[in-house]
């Protein structure tokens, strides 16, 4: 690692850049780059991917010993920012002052979806995208892609809930599902509560899509009609629905259980 080098005002350009990146959607979608904040996103990247565009520490920050070892391993020479400075572009609370400016991974969607994967529709709330996320990585799949409507993926709330399970998955965002359906090479597979097979009656060995709907009105009807399987998860009485992120992961682990794959 080269000398940190220091930005001392709200002013300087490249300090503008990054606290709009932090705060507006609209910038980071225009420029294709996120932003990463905290020792386990940026220790994350590291161990998954290149190095960061840029980075970022402030005072306190600097004599963190864990941010101090993640900024000694990576090329680029850090940009160090007072703590009110760096409080200026940060989302978290009480954390540790460090941030990666990264290109957003944007992997192309392959010709055949033969594999397990997800599709979110219309899944609002960024918490239970980033749960469902992390929810995919653990249970071995690789590949999740989200329908026009869904929360962005790399969006701060997001990549907190997912907790670096981005950088073990291939995210293809707002892709319309006329293009998934020309290449979906597996069964569809939903879930609702009634008039679908209980989940623990189902083969679900077979590699799989699974569709999760939006909070409150679950898939969209053009999806509805793709659907080759419904399940279903039995639940006791006075509870109407299980949280998406929740039916999710009791889907994708009984898949793992019933597969005996240790991936």
């Amino acid at each position: 690692m080269t000398t940190h080098r220091r930005i001392t005002s709200t002013d300087n350009p490249e300090f503008r850049a990054v606290r709009d990146l932090a705060h507006s959607a609209r910038e980071r979608r225009r420029h294709g780059r996120s932003l990463l904040e905290g020792v386990h996103l940026c220790e994350s990247w590291l161990a998954h991917c290149a190095a960061p565009r840029s980075a970022f520490v402030s005072d306190s920050g600097l004599e963190h010993p864990e941010a101090a070892a993640l900024l000694a391993r990576q090329p680029l020479r850090p940009i160090v920012l007072s703590d009110a400075l760096f409080a200026e572009l940060s989302t978290l609370q009480r954390a540790v002052g460090i941030a990666f400016v990264v290109d957003t991974p944007r992997p192309a969607l392959p010709a055949a979806i033969d594999a397990d994967a997800l599709y979110l529709d219309r899944i609002q709330d960024p918490g239970n995208v980033g749960t469902l996320l992390r929810c995919a990585a653990a249970a071995g799949i690789g590949r999740v892609i989200t329908a026009p409507g869904t929360a962005w993926c790399w969006s701060p709330k997001v990549l907190r809930a997912g907790m670096g399970a981005h950088f073990a998955l291939a995210i293809h965002e707002a892709v319309p599902w006329s293009t998934v359906r020309e290449r979906l090479a597996v069964p569809a597979v939903g879930t609702r509560l009634s008039h679908a097979e209980v989940l623990w009656d189902c083969d679900l060995r077979e590699d799989t899509l699974w569709l999760f709907g939006n909070e409150g009105e679950g898939l969209s009807g053009d999806l509805v009609a793709e659907v080759r399987r419904w399940v279903r998860i039995p639940q006791a009485g006075g509870v109407d629905s299980l949280n998406v992120a929740a039916a999710a992961a009791v889907c994708l682990f009984e898949q793992q259980r019933q597969r005996g794959a240790r991936r």
